[in-house]
Order: C-alpha cells, then sequence, then structure tokens
C-alpha cells in the first residue's frame, strides 16, 4: 500500500513538472484532511436535518442534542488521524507534534463520541417507562439499573481511555500499561477500596440488583422526607420535600435504617390526630369524617378508621386513619380531612374542643341545711 502511494505520488510530480516543498506539503495535507471532515459533517447534518424535517424521528432528534458536538469533532479528528499516516512518503515530511497530536484528539474524541451514545441509547431504552408515578415499580426499578450499569460502563471506558492516552507518551507508557494488566487493575482496585470506593461500588451493584432504593421512592432519611433523584456511583441524591437536595454516600443506603414508602406498593396510610373534649360525641364525628374521605377522590377506600386512641387530664386523643395511593395524595388528604373535621366541630359541637375546668374554692363547700 504504501509502494503504491509512493508511485501515484510520483507521477503525479512528474506530470506536474515540479519538485513540492516537504514541509509545506505535508501541512497543507493536514489542513485538507481537517476542512474534509468538516465537510463531512456539513454534509452529514445537512441530511439529519432534511430528514427530520420530513419526518419526526425520536432517536435522531436525541443524536442531535447529545451527539452532535462529539461528532463534531470526530470526523476531522479521524481525517486528521489519517493524514499524518500517509505523510510517511518521501515527498511529505512527517511531523511528530502533529502525529501526537492527531491520536490525542481523536482519542479524546472517540471517548466523547461513545459515551454519548451510551446516553443515548439509556434514553431509547428508558423513553417508555414512567417513572413519575409511585405505582409504576417495576418501571422504576428498570429505569435504575440501566443507569447504574451505564454510569459503571461509561467509568470503564475513562479508565481505558486514560491508559491508551498514558501509553502514547513514552515517559508514561509503564504506567498505562501498569493500569491495563492483572497487576495494576488489582492494584488500583486495592487503591480505590483504600478510600471505600470499592465499598460504594459494591453498593451500588447490590442496590442495582437487590433494589432497597429506586429513582422516585420516597424515603425518609435523617428525618427527611423526599425522593431519590439521582443514583451515582458513590452518591445518592434525594429532593427532600422543600426542593433541598440531600446528598448521602451510597452506602448509607446498605448500612444505615432507613423508611422507604414504595418499596413494595405506592399507597400509604396517614393519621389525622384531634384533641377533644371528653364530652365530644365520637359517633357523629365517625359520621363526618366517612363522608368528608368518601367525598374526596384522594382517599382509595381501603382504610378507613375513627379510634379513640389515648385519654389525657385534659382532653382525650381522636386519630383518624384514612389511606391513599401514593405519600403526596395522603399528605392532601390529611390536611383535607383534618380542616373539615375542625369546621365542623366548631360549628356544630363548639363545647367539644378542649377546654380547661377550673373550681372555685366556694364551689367546693358543703351547703348549709
Amino acid at each position: 500500500m504504501q509502494q503504491q502511494l509512493d508511485t501515484w505520488i510520483r507521477a503525479l510530480v512528474r506530470w506536474a513538472g515540479y519538485v513540492p516543498n516537504r514541509d509545506l506539503s505535508g501541512w497543507v495535507l493536514l489542513t485538507i484532511a481537517v476542512l474534509l471532515g468538516l465537510a463531512v459533517d456539513f454534509v452529514i447534518t445537512q441530511i439529519v436535518r432534511f430528514i427530520v424535517r420530513r419526518r419526526p424521528f425520536k432517536t435522531l432528534a436525541l443524536l442531535k442534542i447529545y451527539v452532535r458536538w462529539a461528532f463534531y469533532i470526530f470526523m476531522p479528528s479521524l481525517f486528521f488521524l489519517l493524514a499524518t499516516n500517509i505523510q510517511s512518503t518521501r515527498f511529505l515530511r512527517r511531523h511528530p507534534i502533529a502525529d501526537k497530536a492527531a491520536e490525542i484528539i481523536f482519542l479524546l474524541a472517540t471517548t466523547w463520541l461513545v459515551v454519548q451514545l451510551l446516553k443515548v441509547g439509556e434514553l431509547l431504552l428508558i423513553r417508555q417507562y414512567d417513572t413519575a408515578q409511585d405505582i409504576n415499580l417495576a418501571h422504576r426499578k428498570f429505569v435504575t439499573q440501566v443507569r447504574f450499569f451505564r454510569r459503571v460502563i461509561v467509568s470503564g471506558i475513562l479508565v481505558i481511555s486514560a491508559s491508551l492516552m498514558l501509553i502514547s507518551f513514552q515517559g508514561s507508557r509503564k504506567v498505562g500499561l501498569s493500569v491495563l494488566t492483572s497487576a495494576g487493575v488489582v492494584s488500583v482496585l486495592i487503591g480505590f477500596a483504600a478510600q471505600k470506593t470499592l465499598a460504594n461500588l459494591m453498593a451500588g451493584i447490590q442496590i442495582a440488583f437487590n433494589q432497597q432504593i429506586r429513582l422516585d421512592d420516597a424515603v425518609v432519611v435523617e428525618k427527611e422526607w423526599g425522593r431519590i433523584e439521582e443514583i451515582n456511583l458513590t452518591s445518592v441524591i434525594v429532593r427532600l420535600w422543600d426542593r433541598r437536595r440531600l446528598i448521602l454516600p451510597i452506602t448509607y443506603f446498605v448500612e444505615t435504617p432507613f423508611e422507604n414508602w414504595t418499596r413494595s406498593e405506592a399507597s400509604i396510610t396517614g393519621s389525622v390526630i384531634l384533641y377533644l373534649d371528653y364530652n365530644v360525641p365520637i359517633d357523629k364525628v365517625r359520621e363526618k369524617a366517612r363522608e368528608l374521605a368518601e367525598a374526596d377522590p384522594r382517599w382509595n377506600g381501603e382504610t378507613f378508621a375513627v379510634q379513640v386512641t389515648n385519654t389525657q387530664p385534659t382532653c382525650i386523643v381522636v386519630r383518624v386513619l384514612l389511606s391513599a395511593r401514593d405519600a403526596p395524595s395522603a399528605f392532601d388528604l390529611r390536611c383535607h380531612i383534618r380542616e373539615h373535621l375542625i369546621a365542623f366541630i366548631r360549628d356544630e359541637y363548639p363545647q367539644s374542643l378542649p377546654q380547661t375546668r377550673l373550681m372555685l374554692a366556694e364551689e367546693l363547700k358543703p351547703k348549709e341545711v
């Protein structure tokens, strides 16, 4: 192949009748290669835009969003690398700096492109799965696993890419090779374990399979209620009810007890606590509570109870139990029932509200006959 290339260039020189400047010709070739790569980017971009305008495709739309810029760098870097490989003829002078730059840029561009393609593949896999609803437990399980393993694969690609980059430099070649050999891998794993990174990775794998938590699970951690927003390789981000973010190490969910309100199902039972006077008509309160529950679409009809759960020196404790399809609905249902029950007791039985009784000393004296 090299001999044929030399023959073609020699024939071109004889036909043109001049001897080219080897330095200048080498740089011209590299410039043409980059321009050719940009031209290919432009042509492919125009073709994709034409197809999308005529018939939208979800895949092409995702590629345009996530892969466009990586592809813009990848094509010129590919042609630039090919150009440096054909500079070995006697009419073109090789430039070591350009050769090394071509290898590094192509490696970075390829890594970026593969990582973005993995992101597009993840989105295509999970696009039909609805994780916004608590009842879709299987959907959230699948999405959690796909996202976790995509992050694991990306981490492996980055390690391999960094190793190949080290190999490309003469002074760092031994370091790069050691990372790719078994001894180097063991050393890296030992270093990770010393920094608890390996423990985090194993905890993430355990969570991905055992599903202690899933994306959008409703959890109570550190005495805060929130939802699982992200599950990364080393940390979990919990979106709290007031939009704060609580960032916890992923090992927290393996080693520390916590509440998961959507582990096996999303429905939950909520309670409304009322402190009322001893003379309150419980039957009337029970009837009103059932009437309010049946009129509220957030009540799923599974659980309902009105009970006196405790007594105190000045009042009794009445608990109303109600179930809803998910935690937010249960919270709103409890607020609704509490507000209307208080208004009902205030308007119909005001004497049943908590009261403080004082017995005057005169009333305690025995009456004279």
